[in-house]
């Protein structure tokens, strides 16, 4: 068949295509968080977890905004109110309006200065504001910043007087008609890219300090030895005191001064895991009366074999399958920005309580709190770098960006490595995913190595693997799938899944949603699912180290969630938790190899393109006349196989005799991928039919009196594949569920 337009068509049968930009929705869909949203009530918690003061002043609420050309000097007037941190195209923003272009917005509110004894300091700090922010105090520039996903700061003290001040700010964010990184975000969102985010979308405040003060604590931990190293950054030299504690009680205590590191020995050291995200807290204080409450967990990660000589993900020393979800942190009311601090929580409690270890934060970067809460709860992280200046790659080189671009992108990178640097659950690194933006790919995995060596790099998320990094990353969907065996990578799958199931009454659009594979209901979906997990933990024998599935929510008209947009309904039980566990348990996997397939290593069969005579199907039938090859056997451009012996004619005939009589048998079953119609014997007798074309690896039970001959002794595996039309390709093998698994009925 046609393989690359059932591809193309795949993402778009489900419910149809297209979308409208948010303000023409005829519906606004939300979540039960945003009711708790006020202009005296929107986040108030303290933004910084790793790094976290006293005296703070909290900047959220209602700002006066207005949207300019981008030639406009500062606003005369303002258009309205706006709520932030909320993006002014998001529902709780209370304006729900689109920035073009060509256009800056501007944002304005005043404020009084805070108490402050002589020699102090006041710092401004964003969050993020996407993409470019300049700043003024009482008419005077502060400074410009260019980045929308990192944290930034302006020391604010010589600008400000005694009672009100004003504090003005302009955005200019390009969205797609730029190069600079962006996600997701367009400014006609349809498919899988979403309404565009423009300004400030993280909270806004302020802080005192001394003259000398902590700007950064970086904290490398070493689980191995049980040690961490600390360095304490600031604008000027002092001693500082950093003091470890637990329970309330300290147990580590060092001085070292503003700018060298020093290494601390952790007492009888309690390892930081999914199991167990034990943290330690850390304070640190300055001779000149910065305090600062911090804290870190003690882990390790890496690549290692197993007994098997199998590269698997080692956490502490120990190989563990990590499972984990999509993650693209969207919502219907705020976009970029949880309405609530609970509401942020609320996905990696629902990916905790359903038995995921580990979350993929896909090409977006989250405010510190939401790190917080997955070192807090146990929630692996591989963080992408959000994508821009693209969509260029695939199979092709990486592409040439301008200087410009090129700068940028590794600016934003290292600002992004940074400012997450401490945080344990963040175990892997990912600059690119589906060769959105590729470029320069060695050379940006070697400065992650510079900037973290106690990291994994993915090199590429999917399609345009360099053969860089720790790991080997291919996208499936709906898969799963593995690729082929290497030295010293290991093996993952980045996506895989897309069942879609619409949802009535919690749909951003009632019509033409889409998704990767359609489903009824939830009792059709979690048949599905059993059969994905089922599939993984299959591969886990293969060598697949860990697998990521599409997705923990629905996003905008993608409808391929666990969880439905409004976070309202969980469309998997909570009893997926025991399939989950069983992924990082040391229980066989459901299905083992009986033959195995060529999916990784090929295996020899006898094959032949012209009709033999009769009794070919039969184990006396003389092949010696037939080629030897390697399976599996098609042509190019097939989905999900990997073609070692080129056929391209309209039939082919294949043998392989096997003898598995002294393995132990449960209930056996073909393992085929056929394109198109297959028919296979054992022995001479027909055991399958198949007709038509498959897009995966299926699974083809075996009668009675079949298992009972494959119990006796030698069997030969016998097929005939017909093509008619496009891309072709057969491959046969064996499996059986493990003898302690449940096998399923034969229909």
């Amino acid at each position: 068949m046609r393989h690359w337009v059932r591809t193309c068509l795949l993402a778009l049968m489900v419910f149809g295509t297209g979308a409208t930009a948010v303000a023409d929705s005829p519906e606004m869909l939300r979540t039960r968080w945003a009711k708790d949203v006020t202009a005296e009530n929107v986040l108030p918690e303290y933004p910084r977890p790793q790094l976290r003061r006293a005296n703070w002043t909290n900047l959220n609420g209602e700002w006066d905004y207005a949207i300019l050309p981008d030639t406009a000097r500062r606003p005369e007037t303002f258009d309205g109110k706006i709520l932030v941190p909320f993006a002014i195209e998001s529902q709780l923003s209370g304006v729900e309006k689109f920035v073009g272009y060509g256009e800056q917005l501007w944002y304005r509110r005043n404020f009084e200065r805070p108490a402050m004894k002589s020699g102090e300091r006041l710092l401004l700090h964003f969050g993020a504001v996407d993409w470019q922010c300049d700043v003024w105090v009482n008419g005077k520039k502060v400074g410009r910043h260019q980045g929308g996903y990192d944290p930034f700061k302006f020391d604010i003290t010589d600008m400000v007087a005694e009672g009100d001040n004003e504090l003005l700010i302009s955005v200019w964010d390009p969205t797609d008609a730029g190069p600079q990184p962006r996600g997701k975000q367009l400014r006609r969102p349809h498919g899988i890219w979403y309404t565009s985010v423009t300004g400030i979308w993280q909270t806004v405040w302020m802080e005192v300090v001394p003259e000398s003060y902590l700007s950064q604590l970086k904290i490398t931990p070493n689980a191995a030895e049980g040690t961490i190293e600390v360095t304490p950054l600031g604008p000027t030299p002092d001693d500082v005191t950093l003091v470890v504690k637990t329970d309330g009680r300290d147990i580590a205590e060092v001085t070292t001064k503003i700018g060298k590191s020093v290494v601390i020995k952790i007492p009888e050291p309690r390892l930081w895991s999914p199991s167990d995200p034990f943290l330690y807290d850390l304070v640190a204080t300055t001779a000149g009366g910065d305090r600062v409450e911090s804290y870190f967990g003690l882990r390790d990660i890496a690549v290692m074999q197993d007994d098997a000589g199998i590269n698997r993900l080692a956490l502490n020393g120990k190989p563990l399958f990590q499972y984990g979800v999509l993650d693209q942190g969207w919502w219907p009311d705020g976009l970029y920005t949880a309405p609530t601090d609970e509401a942020l929580r609320y996905d990696l409690e629902t990916a905790k309580r359903l038995g995921f270890n580990m979350v993929r934060k896909h090409v977006k970067v989250e405010p510190a709190r939401w790190y917080y809460w997955c070192d807090k709860l146990g929630l692996l992280v591989w963080q992408d770098m959000p994508s821009g200046d693209q969509y260029i790659g695939g199979s092709e080189p990486d592409i040439t960006r301008t200087e410009a671009s090129a700068d940028n992108f590794e600016r934003e990178l290292q600002c992004m490595v940074s400012s997450l640097y401490n945080h344990p659950s963040i175990v892997m690194w990912v600059p690119y995913n589906e060769g959105w933006g590729q470029w320069d790919t060695v050379r940006i995995c070697l400065l992650l190595y510079e900037w973290d060596s106690t990291r994994l790099v993915d090199n590429a998320s999917g399609w345009t693997d360099r053969g860089m990094g720790d790991v080997h990353d291919i996208h499936r969907y709906p898969g799963p799938a593995i690729p082929e065996r290497e030295e010293l990578r290991a093996l993952v799958l980045g996506e895989f899944g897309g069942l879609a199931l619409e949802t009535p009454g919690h749909l951003w659009r009632t019509e033409q949603n889409w998704g990767y594979v359609p489903v009824l209901d939830e009792k059709d979906m979690l048949e599905r699912y059993r059969k994905l997990v089922t599939e993984v933990r299959y591969l886990m024998g293969k060598g697949l180290a860990a697998a990521v599935y599409t997705q923990i929510a629905d996003v905008e008209i993608e409808v391929t969630g666990i969880l439905t947009y409004d976070r309202e309904v969980c469309k998997l039980p909570d009893s997926v938790r025991t399939l989950h566990e069983l992924l990082y348990s040391n229980a066989k996997p459901d299905l083992v190899d009986l033959v195995p397939t060529s999916e990784q290593q090929p295996q020899t069969w006898r094959y032949t393109f012209q009709q033999p005579m009769e009794g070919w199907q039969q184990p006396d039938f003389d092949d010696t006349n037939w080629r030897m090859g390697e399976g599996g056997f098609g042509g190019d451009a097939v989905p999900n196989t990997m073609p070692r012996t080129m056929w391209t004619t309209d039939d082919i005939w294949i043998r392989r005799t096997v003898d598995v009589a002294g393995k132990p048998m449960s209930r056996p079953m073909l393992r085929v991928y056929h394109d198109e119609d297959a028919t296979i014997y054992l022995n001479g007798k027909e055991v399958a039919r198949l007709v038509a074309y498959t897009t995966e690896y299926t699974h083809v039970p075996l009668a009675d009196d079949v298992i009972e001959m494959l119990q006796k002794g030698p069997v030969t595996i016998a097929v005939h594949c017909r093509q008619t039309l496009g891309s072709q390709f057969i491959d046969v093998g064996i499996v059986d569920f493990a003898p302690d698994e449940p096998a399923p009925k034969s229909p």
